[in-house]
């Protein structure tokens, strides 16, 4: 006798805090399982609460309101298949990190998250009271074993599960995106089944949450590890995925395959769906940024058109007497191509007031970095009056690479609430500019086609704060830079690892002696979105006042 069993899994975007709006998408979800004859409608990792919640789960009474908002979705979702949510548990005076199984009314049973990350990004044995592996439960024919999360990138908990009757294993995550991390998952999902000889079942949340972002890209595996069913990335979807047993045990009925983009465009999404999330979450439907003719302003133009709509982006050209007519050009032909609204404020008047009011004060010296930080404060002087003005929020450009050595002014460029290409190097600008130029995707809001002009891409890269002023005056080139950037800020390597690869010890001493003396720019940057494993904030964690130094 053939059994059957469907599975409806509901790769979402949750809002932290949002717990009725978040309760809501989870009734939408069961329907349309109950509609479908599923037996299950399963949702991410703490999905009713959102994630990651941080300190608002030390809070009792969000805590109180999240398991309150559980039990009434059990009641709601009564007449129809199981439902699977995850949610902030507590017991006995202590949280734990929970998945709940409703069913017939009631929440039928609370499994408790074993394993919890600490690192880079998580903090979750400070928030959380780890659990005890938890066995299998019952819906219909199927036994499920449900490893949360970080749970499943450990052996113990899937081979206890499996050892205790479980017949699939169901994992439900909040696994942020960085690059790489699909393989890094898929490999750890294979490894599971082939240890337990289990079908996987691996279900992602999508959207973004400050500077996280969630992928989706949820996936089944049959057992041996071939993929049964791929969910796309950075999008959502509800999927219904059918299982059968024949007697030789349960094994996932192949289903859609989804294509995964390639390394660019998943970057390129991540920034995209990170700040409209980010904006919409925070209550925000337009945007502005200072358009210098460079590449990053442009690149970041290019985001927030494919964001939130070229008609909710305005880009403001804030021109010196060093900004060349190339700049002036060039900013129009991005704005053009975008089809933003462009206005242009000059602060030569501006600077020449604050120059007259410092002139007694700086009597005998002689001008120098002063000067160029007064021309990027009064543009960010002046763009933040325009956001508070106008109600938009301003989005602040510079890259990893500047972002790194403290190639910005504070309260300057600096100035703003949200920065997507906060951990993308310079390197990766170029190659991402030339890839939007030549791309154009359905979940883009922006115009398809050149939308930044090649000459923006290829010009020199330049502050122009002073005359004839080029990034490499006092940088090394971008190659260079970045190379020995990935070596000291992603990989953690020494002074002496570089040399050995081939870089002059003095160029890297002095990167590394400015990545050190900018922390405190750093900390008091805005968000962006995180595309790597290092990104600056929660991966990378050093102190402000630091005067340690690489003897190597």
């Amino acid at each position: 006798m053939v059994e059957t069993f469907r599975l409806t899994l509901a790769q979402l975007n949750p809002t932290v805090g949002a717990l009725a709006a978040n309760a809501g998408q989870a009734r939408a979800a069961w329907q349309e399982g109950r509609e479908a004859g599923a037996q299950m409608v399963a949702l991410p990792e703490m999905f009713i609460s959102g994630y990651q919640a941080q300190d608002l789960v030390l809070k009792s009474a969000f805590v109180a309101d999240a398991m309150d908002h559980v039990r009434q979705l059990a009641r709601d979702c009564a007449d129809g298949p199981a439902l699977g949510i995850g949610a902030p548990w507590a017991e006995d005076g202590r949280v734990y990190n929970a998945y709940c199984i409703l069913s017939a009314g009631s929440v039928h049973a609370v499994l408790y998250k074993h394993h919890l990350p600490n690192d880079g990004v998580f903090d979750e044995a400070r928030l959380y009271t780890p659990g005890p592996i938890a066995g299998p439960y019952r819906i219909g024919p199927l036994r499920i074993g449900t490893p949360i999360c970080e749970d499943s990138w450990h052996e113990d908990v899937a081979e206890a599960q499996a050892e205790s009757g479980a017949e699939i294993l169901l994992v439900p995550n909040g696994s942020p995106y960085y690059r790489g991390k699909h393989d890094v998952r898929l490999n750890l999902m294979v490894a599971r089944t082939v240890e337990t000889g289990l079908p996987v079942i691996y279900l992602n949340m999508v959207g973004g949450q400050d500077d996280q972002v969630f992928d989706g890209a949820s996936f089944a595996l049959n057992p041996g590890g071939k993929l049964a069913l791929q969910m796309p990335a950075f999008t959502t979807q509800i999927t219904h995925l059918d299982l059968r047993n024949d007697g030789e045990g349960w094994r996932i009925v192949p289903g859609a395959m989804a294509e995964l983009p390639a390394e660019v465009e998943q970057d390129y999404h991540a920034m995209v769906l990170s700040l409209r999330d980010y904006l919409g979450k925070s209550g925000f439907s337009k945007v502005l940024l200072g358009l210098s003719g460079g590449v990053d302003s442009a690149l970041v133009a290019a985001i927030a058109a494919d964001a939130v709509g070229a008609q909710n982006l305005r880009c403001v050209m804030l021109p010196s007497r060093f900004t060349s007519q190339e700049s002036l050009e060039d900013a129009e032909g991005v704005a053009r191509a975008l089809g933003a609204r462009l206005d242009t404020v000059p602060i030569s008047g501006p600077q020449q007031a604050v120059t007259d009011a410092l002139a007694p004060l700086f009597e005998g010296r002689k001008p120098d970095l002063t000067e160029e930080n007064i021309q990027s404060r009064l543009r960010g002087l002046l763009l933040m009056a325009l956001s508070n003005k106008f109600g938009e929020m301003l989005l602040t450009t510079g890259n990893k690479s500047e972002v790194a050595v403290g190639y910005a002014t504070i309260y300057g460029d600096m100035a703003g609430g949200y920065n997507p290409i906060k951990d993308m190097y310079k390197t990766r600008v170029f190659e991402t500019c030339r890839w939007r130029n030549a791309s154009h995707r359905d979940w883009m809001m922006g115009p398809a086609g050149e939308v930044i002009p090649p000459r923006v891409i290829d010009k020199p890269p330049s502050a122009e704060l002073r005359e004839d002023q080029k990034d490499e005056d006092s940088l090394p080139p971008y190659p260079v830079l970045d190379a020995i950037l990935e070596g000291l800020v992603d990989r953690d390597e020494s002074v002496a690892d570089l040399v050995a690869q081939g870089f002059d010890r003095a160029t890297v001493k002095r990167v590394e002696q400015l990545i050190y003396l900018s922390e405190y720019k750093r900390f008091q940057s805005a968000p962006g979105t995180r595309l790597t494993s290092r990104a600056f904030w929660l991966d990378r964690r050093y102190p402000i006042v630091n005067r340690w130094r690489d003897p190597t």
